[in-house]
């Protein structure tokens, strides 16, 4: 029990530190799954939304740019501002504001900024190349990219998902740009007027949007909420998001526009320890039931240790008190019977006295096989009962009276108040008067000697009452007195008692369907009482 209980401590501190190494683990390692969820409002947007201008082929105008602006500010709260820029592609060279490449000259008509107010309506605003030069330089590398693509195009040119990525798209610091991707014949047509001089002046439309992104507007989302306490968006080179120390801390990069931000996870060491704790509650149970049922068996293995232990001693002295048993007799018969033979003349008193030896010795071993072999037999149930009705008082008045001649110093007294004859096996029930007034005599000092029986009867049984005064029983061995080879341990019982006579009561009472108690108080008396069914009632 001493190695199972260590080994408890031991696996409870194991699994502790394994369930804290886990969800630390943990905590550095699902920050992806928060991080894909809070994005995929992004990534749909730029995957899904953006390429949509494509659809037009150019050809938005401002109303349709306000409809399509309405519905991404609306749907995306990141995207703070659009401005889109309506192109014109043109070989004229009356045009003096834009990009020239060779004979091609790109450059906006109209700017138009679109954006939410404070009630969260839609305001759009045209603006001058003046008011945009802030973002001039991403405007200016978008249309280098394509011009220097229209270089390599041909009539074979099929354009790949990263040709469309590394042309069409711009991406920087919380901003996004894209162009709309014009069909091949287009884009040869734009190669022939960037380089002939003398083809006839053509004018093109293109569609440019610059989306403002805010990153700090994306929504998180927590589908972890057991592990991290917080997760914010911070400038990716802020420190802390506060000057409070947390227990575990982690950090992932936004991505392309939003590069400048990063995902900022961060728990503290009651919220981590309450994780810890409701992790470990089932583990714990479970180690527990193990070490309650491993203390079980130990306990179980410890009884029947014990048990095995007092059974062995039990036949022990079983075999020794029966032993002294049959060793008296016998010797007895023995010496007896050596006399006999030794003597060359025996007078008739002689004959006379060893015969009454003899006949009495017999007598004790033929009782004593009886009544081993009758428990026997009532124990496996291998007799039945040889019921006879019989008058109480018929049956107890032989009895009492060789107890007033066996036990002359016992003050003996019986009262019987009784309507009903007894339907008893009367053989059995003798023998169980005997034990119990034997043991009333045995278990009595000398100046105690003292015995009443009382017998009434109630609505369904005979209650037969044996009381005496002599030592008394320790209530703690109530229950093992009737257990065949015990013996309480006391002065009266040192000399020769095999352990079988309460047993033997008890076994006869229940197999004629009856019920025996005990009640006692130490030094001062105890009273047996038999309850047996009630017999035909007196005629």
């Amino acid at each position: 029990m001493v190695l199972v209980t260590v080994l408890f401590v031991v696996s409870m501190v194991f699994a502790r530190k394994m369930i804290v190494n886990l969800i630390e683990g943990e905590f550095n390692n699902r920050k992806v799954e928060v991080f894909d969820q809070s994005v995929l409002a992004f990534n749909e947007f730029f995957n899904e939304k953006i390429p949509e201008i494509s659809y037009y082929q150019g050809f938005l105008d401002s109303v349709k740019a306000s409809g399509y602006a309405n519905d991404v500010l609306r749907k995306n709260p990141f995207v703070e501002q659009i401005l889109f820029y309506d192109l014109t592609v043109t070989n004229s060279d009356s045009v003096e504001l834009g990009i020239k490449y060779n004979h091609l000259m790109v450059y906006p008509k109209n700017i138009i900024s679109f954006g939410l107010d404070h009630k969260n309506r839609l305001v759009s605003q045209r603006k001058s190349s003046s008011d945009t030069r802030l973002y001039t330089e991403d405007f200016n590398n978008m249309v280098l990219k394509f011009v220097g693509f229209l270089d390599r195009v041909n009539d074979s040119t099929k354009m790949s998902d990263n040709d469309i990525y590394k042309v069409f798209y711009a991406m920087s610091a919380g901003k996004v740009s894209y162009m709309n991707i014009p069909r091949i014949t287009d884009m040869l047509t734009y190669k022939r007027m960037m380089s002939i001089f003398d083809v006839p002046v053509m004018s093109y439309d293109q569609d440019l949007f610059m989306f403002i992104i805010n990153p700090n507007r994306i929504k998180v989302k927590n589908v972890l909420p057991n592990l991290y306490e917080h997760i914010t968006v911070v400038p990716i080179v802020s420190g802390n998001v506060s000057d409070q120390h947390f227990h575990l801390e982690t950090e992932l990069s936004l991505p392309g526009a939003l590069s400048d931000y990063k995902l900022q996870f961060v728990s503290s060491e009651r919220f981590i320890n309450k994780e810890i704790n409701r992790r470990f509650l089932p583990v714990s149970l479970g180690i527990s039931l193990v070490y309650i049922i491993l203390l079980l068996i130990a306990y179980l293995i410890y009884r029947n240790v014990i048990i095995n232990s007092k059974l062995f001693q039990l036949q022990y002295d079983f075999i020794n008190n029966l032993t002294h048993e049959f060793k008296t007799p016998v010797s007895v018969i023995k010496i007896a019977g050596n006399n006999i033979q030794s003597a060359e003349n025996l007078s008739a008193t002689e004959q006379k006295m060893y015969g009454k030896i003899l006949d009495q010795e017999a007598d004790k071993l033929n009782s004593l096989m009886n009544k081993l072999l009758s428990f026997a037999q009532i124990e496996n149930k291998s007799i039945k009962p040889n019921k006879e009705q019989v008058g109480v008082e018929e049956f107890c008045a032989p009895i009492f009276e060789a107890v007033k001649l066996k036990y002359p110093d016992l003050n003996f007294s019986y009262t019987i108040d009784v309507q009903n004859d007894m339907v008893v096996d009367t053989t059995l029930l003798l023998s169980v008067f005997q034990n119990l007034i034997d043991n009333a005599y045995k278990y009595s000092e000398p100046q105690r000697k003292y015995l009443r029986i009382e017998m009434q009867q109630n609505k369904k049984n005979f209650v037969i009452k044996f009381k005496d005064r002599g030592i008394g029983i320790n209530k703690k061995e109530f229950n093992s007195i009737f257990k065949k080879f015990y013996r309480v341990k006391n002065q009266f019982n040192q000399q020769g008692s095999i352990g079988l006579g309460l047993a033997f009561c008890k076994e006869i009472v229940d197999f004629m369907g009856g019920e025996i108690k005990v009640d006692s108080v130490l030094n001062e008396g105890t009273t047996f009482t038999l309850f047996l069914p009630l017999g035909p009632k007196k005629i």
